[in-house]
């Protein structure tokens, strides 16, 4: 008899202890489903706002999306770093609710756009001329050689137009491996731009744009700023254009170039502040600010700008673009200097500030 009574105790133990985990498995998928619940609202209720477009200043844009997830929690930004080109098609196409372009949208493109677009300028930064070297010396280039260069027309690094520059600077006798943008380019926008300036020939037989039509037979072509810097750091004799960062960012040598008045510059966040200190700024804030005439101005600077409908379509998304604009043209430029990008001038961010008010949605 003990040990029946025993044994029932036993199993009694046993069965409270399955009621038990079960009760707490019971809570557990509660709390859990809740949980996930709550994360799915919070997913579904934070608003996507779409981008796409240059490379150029995607570590700046980059920084501000991050920040500014911090200011707005309710909206996220997915920005595509797909190049100028890119960006323009999409706005026009309105497939993206904002472009970005290194290279200011043509009266042509404009025109093809289902509503106005306007030019929300934001920073200003150097395309630089990186170069893969033994020991990677500090060159000086100008204008003319640089056209050379890329035309084709000089193709050995001791070539005596680089080394009446570069006197004190051994130059090997090895070929020049030029590699531009493959892809539609704000970059480019902004070199071809500066070539088209300073070498008649460069203009006439390519010209300025996002995209041209490279010399033929010359060059490499690699896509955004991050292809270019990567053929040039991994192939010997190479020589590119990039933004300042992304030379910066893979410990690549980058030239000093003549300017307007005959100075030897540095590209640099001052030498960019000094070129856009002498732009004129239309109205619609398309500009170019290559070969700059200040003393102290590096000659392949550029803005870039977001591209936006002044009329929205989606009065939600309107609303939380426009806020973030005002975030970035006032908060956000202040982060510009310590990714090597100029911010925009007190006076310039004012005005800039009254365009964003004509903004609808």
């Amino acid at each position: 008899m003990k040990k029946l009574i025993l044994s029932l105790l036993g199993v009694s133990s046993l069965l409270a202890v399955i009621l038990a985990i079960a009760n707490t498995k019971r809570h557990l998928a509660v709390v859990g489903g809740a949980a996930l619940l709550v994360a799915q609202t919070n997913a579904q209720a934070q608003l996507l706002i779409n981008g796409a477009g240059a490379t150029f200043p995607y570590p700046i844009y980059s920084k501000w999306f991050d920040e500014y997830a911090k200011v707005d929690p309710s909206v996220r930004f997915n920005y595509q770093s797909i190049g100028s080109g890119g960006g323009q098609k999409q706005i026009t196409a309105r497939t993206v609710d904002f472009g970005a372009s290194d290279g200011p949208m043509s009266d042509e493109n404009l025109a093809k756009a289902p509503g106005k677009i306007l030019h929300i300028p934001t920073v200003a930064g150097a395309v630089v001329i990186t170069y893969n070297l033994p020991d990677n010396p500090k060159l000086k280039l100008d204008g003319s050689t640089l056209a050379g260069i890329f035309l084709g027309n000089v193709t050995k690094w001791n070539d005596p137009k680089i080394a009446a520059l570069n006197s004190d600077v051994k130059l090997p006798a090895t070929d020049i491996v030029v590699v531009h943008r493959s892809d539609g380019s704000g970059t480019s926008f902004i070199f071809t731009d500066y070539l088209s300036s300073v070498s008649p020939v460069w203009l006439d037989s390519v010209g300025k744009g996002t995209s041209v039509k490279w010399p033929t037979g010359i060059g490499l072509g690699a896509k955004g700023n991050e292809g270019v810097a990567g053929q040039v750091k991994q192939l010997p004799g190479a020589i590119g254009y990039v933004e300042l960062i992304y030379a910066n960012q893979n410990k690549l040598p980058f030239a000093d170039l003549k300017n307007a008045v005959g100075n030897f510059i540095t590209p640099s966040l001052d030498s960019v502040t000094a070129a856009l200190a002498t732009a004129k700024i239309p109205d619609d804030f398309r500009f170019s600010m290559v070969n700059a005439p200040g003393d102290k101005a590096y000659p392949i600077s550029g803005t870039t700008w977001l591209l936006v409908y002044e009329q929205q379509k989606n009065a939600d998304k309107g609303k939380k673009l426009v806020e973030f604009l005002n975030w970035a043209l006032t908060r956000g430029e202040t982060m510009a200097p310590s990714l090597d990008y100029a911010p925009l001038p007190d006076a310039v961010q004012q005005r800039v500030l009254e365009r964003i008010k004509t903004i609808k949605y």
